[in-house]
């Protein structure tokens, strides 16, 4: 398998949209997301082109897992960085160091509490959650009760690192 050359000018450089290529299909259809549907016993219809970029992301089914498991070593390398440098007289806290902990269970602690009790995150959750689309596995979920779904999500969110400032009473996810 080789890579198209995206210039058409022999370069053979590869760029995020670049295809994979081989002899019997110029458009190739992502392998990965096809296998992995395949072995859920969903549909292959429509899958997305085998490109760099979707490979390289998480909306490749197939490369997720790993996809995200090196997203989130970075995230935490970077967060313990940060921490490492930060001055003693730092205001900001970094509080998700230790574990990954979701939106519910983080609001139980007196430090965001001080910030804001959790009925104020919980009124603008319907309005930010609803931008993001609903997932075909929360479907169901969903349609059981649409009212609370998206408050829900919210809370089970786990950020990869918060950070909180006591001086400004403000949190940074």
């Amino acid at each position: 398998m080789e890579a198209k050359d995206t210039f058409g000018d022999g370069g053979g450089r590869n760029y995020a949209n670049s295809q994979f290529s081989n002899s019997n299909n110029q458009n190739a259809i992502s392998r990965l997301c096809r296998i992995t549907r395949e072995a859920r016993g969903e549909s292959t219809d429509v899958l997305a082109p085998e490109t760099h970029g979707h490979i390289n992301s998480a909306g490749c089914e197939g490369m997720a897992p790993t996809v995200t498991a090196a997203h989130l070593s970075i995230w935490r390398h970077l967060c313990d960085s940060m921490h490492a440098a930060q001055r003693p007289k730092s205001k900001l806290k970094l509080v998700t160091l230790d574990k990954e902990s979701n939106m519910s269970t983080l609001w139980r602690r007196k430090e965001f509490l001080r910030i804001c009790s959790k009925e104020d995150p919980a009124e603008n959750a319907q309005d930010m959650e609803g931008t993001i689309p609903v997932k075909k596995i929360q479907e169901t979920q969903y349609n059981f009760d649409p009212a609370s779904f998206f408050v829900t999500r919210f809370w089970g969110r786990r950020p990869e690192g918060i950070a909180i400032n006591d001086a400004l009473r403000s949190c940074i996810c």
